[in-house]
């Protein structure tokens, strides 16, 4: 094979890779109390007047944010406080939201919870500076203007939100959870502070932590996967492979908690440079229509369909046992790849995460709908590495009535 550069130079070359690529925040400070320095980064950003904190009540409730808006106000920075982003939200609680943002000047945001309020965040920087309506952002790069400068806080371990470039709203008329893709979603100032997620109760720490890791592992067998993405997703599956269940358990115990903080944050890396796969795609109904949680609807899937998958990539979960710390028993009929299922099933057993459609008044009825709707995220299903078809797809499903 002959490679081509420069002025027709040519050489021979019996390795040529695809191009990839990789984007991420502006700035990342991590470590127990780097809350403390929220002020301090954001006078390194700019002068600033009007800031508006995106957050959830229970972030108000410890008393952070009122201690955040003194600050500002010290540093000069008038602020408001708005709380009403729905978990998943809609297209329309954007709209209603962001009516509310715009009605007075506000020249910075800052975004303080889970990924809800992070994706919120990101696409009220961008609707500010670009007058159009939230639906006709759905897609990739079809942000024309930077935003305003954002900064995120992440207050839960899951969707690694604050280092993508991805918000993920909830459309009701078509039954799906769709994104926005742009590199103008990027934050200019991430805050990592383990401190601020150690009252995460138990089903949100679950489940939050299966999302994580389910974006690092659909990362890593993506038809995406680079040596960047790889990187990254190898591991935040160690990082969370050593510290979820800890966490779950211990909800106290900081090192687990940074630990997972950072592994959500590497799979938020891998995912922007290799994207999520039929797991995330599969799972974008369960949401849209009967209001799963991302990271239950993720966690159900992520075992069946890794399954389905394993004839295309039994090689690549040999590394993910490795990364996970798994002793695989050389003879005994189960090989790697089988053990990295079987700990995610251990998980959600552990965890208690439902394996079963029937506890959210799902029937077998509903399967061949959820089918055509996961099968129009074409994006993801595309990063598959084995290609699923309408029939391969309810198969999966039905998986999910023991």
């Amino acid at each position: 094979m002959e490679v081509s550069f420069g002025r027709g130079t040519k050489v021979k070359a019996d390795y040529v890779s695809n191009p990839y690529m990789f984007q991420t925040a502006g700035s990342i400070v991590a470590g127990c109390n780097t809350i403390a320095q929220l002020i301090p980064r954001i006078k390194l950003l700019g002068e600033f007047r009007h800031a508006v904190i995106v957050t959830q009540p229970s972030i108000v409730a410890l008393g952070v944010i009122e201690q955040i808006g003194v600050e500002l106000k010290q540093a000069g920075i008038s602020s408001r406080c708005i709380t009403e982003v729905k978990p998943e939200p809609t297209v329309d609680n954007i709209r209603a939201v962001f009516a509310n943002i715009s009605a007075e000047p506000v020249d910075l945001l800052i975004g303080i919870g889970g990924g809800s309020v992070l994706d919120a965040t990101k696409i009220f920087s961008v609707l500010l500076t670009n007058p159009t309506d939230v639906q006709s952002l759905i897609g990739t790069d079809l942000v024309s203007q930077p935003g305003i400068p954002t900064v995120l806080v992440p207050t839960t371990s899951g969707t690694g939100s604050e280092v993508t470039p991805n918000a993920i709203v909830t459309v009701p008329e078509e039954q799906l959870k769709v994104g926005v893709i742009s590199r103008h979603l990027l934050p200019k100032l991430v805050i990592i502070d383990p401190v601020l997620t150690v009252s995460l109760p138990q089903p949100i720490t679950a489940a939050t932590g299966m999302d994580a890791f389910t974006h690092a592992l659909e990362s890593y067998i993506s038809n995406k996967a680079n040596p960047i993405s790889n990187t990254f997703a190898l591991e935040s599956i160690r990082l969370i492979a050593d510290s979820l269940v800890h966490a779950y358990h211990n909800g106290s115990d900081l090192g687990a908690r940074e630990k997972m903080l950072l592994g959500s944050m590497y799979g938020g890396m891998a995912l922007s440079a290799a994207g999520t796969a039929a797991v995330h795609a599969l799972a974008y109904p369960l949401g849209g229509k009967f209001n799963i949680s991302h990271g239950v609807a993720n966690s159900m899937l992520l075992p069946h369909v890794m399954a389905y998958n394993m004839d295309a990539i039994s090689g690549r979960l040999g590394n993910v046992a490795h990364a996970m710390g798994l002793q695989v028993e050389k003879g005994g009929g189960r090989d790697s790849s089988e053990r990295v299922i079987e700990q995610i099933f251990e998980w959600t057993s552990e965890m208690h995460i439902p394996q079963n459609l029937r506890e959210f008044g799902i029937t077998e009825r509903d399967v061949e709908d959820l089918a055509i709707a996961a099968s129009k995220v074409t994006r993801l299903l595309n990063n598959n590495p084995k290609p699923m078809d309408l029939e391969s797809m309810k198969s999966v499903y039905r998986k999910l009535f023991p």
